[in-house]
This record gives C-alpha cells, structure tokens and sequence, in this order.
C-alpha cells in the first residue's frame, strides 16, 4: 500500500461511505476491495469518495478495475464519487457486470 493511502469510514444507517485519502497504487486498490468486501453483508451501499486522493498510478487503477469486477456478486451497491471518480472507473467503460453510470449505485 503507498505509505500514505488511508481509508476512512462514516456509517450512516445502511450506507457506508469510504473517504480515500493519499496516493492510489496496485496496493491501495487491493487494500480498498479487501475493506469493501469485509463490510457486512447488510450493508446495503457504499459510497467511495475520492477527492482526498493525491496521486493515481495507472497500475492502481487497473488493478481497482479488474477486482471491482468481481464484487459483483455482492448484493450491496456500490458507488464511485468525487473528483476522481471518473479516473478510477470512467462513464465511458462499458462492462457487463457494472451497467450504470459511475456516479449512480450498481
């Protein structure tokens, strides 16, 4: 995980929202989908907010976007938000799994 990348969390009823904070890599991104798929299972979304990130490394996002891909099957939703939401998963990447728009739940 880059030394500085954090994630905080806010729980609001079902809704849990995920504060990004430092340097996103490959490790980060394996560090976030592990804390995504350590929530309850009750919890019936997550808001991932990005603008707290300062530098996205391609290898960060590819790997974010290959495992997001295999949440999928998790009965939450999921949602992208922030500044630096289209960065991580943008509008026009069409995949199969995730059939909505980043800034709406899927």
């Amino acid at each position: 995980m880059a030394s500085n990348f954090e994630i905080g969390l806010n729980r609001s009823a079902d809704l849990i929202v995920m504060n990004l904070e430092g340097d996103f890599d490959a490790t980060s991104a394996y560090e976030l989908i592990y804390a995504i798929k350590k929530l309850p299972e009750e919890t019936a979304g997550v808001s991932i907010y990005t603008n707290g990130l300062k530098n996205i490394y391609s290898a960060g996002i590819d790997v974010f976007r290959r495992l997001m891909q295999d949440l999928n099957h998790r009965p939450r939703k999921i949602a992208l938000t922030g500044h630096h939401a289209t960065r991580l998963w943008p509008e026009n990447l069409r995949v199969a799994s995730m059939p909505h728009r980043i800034t709406s739940w899927w």
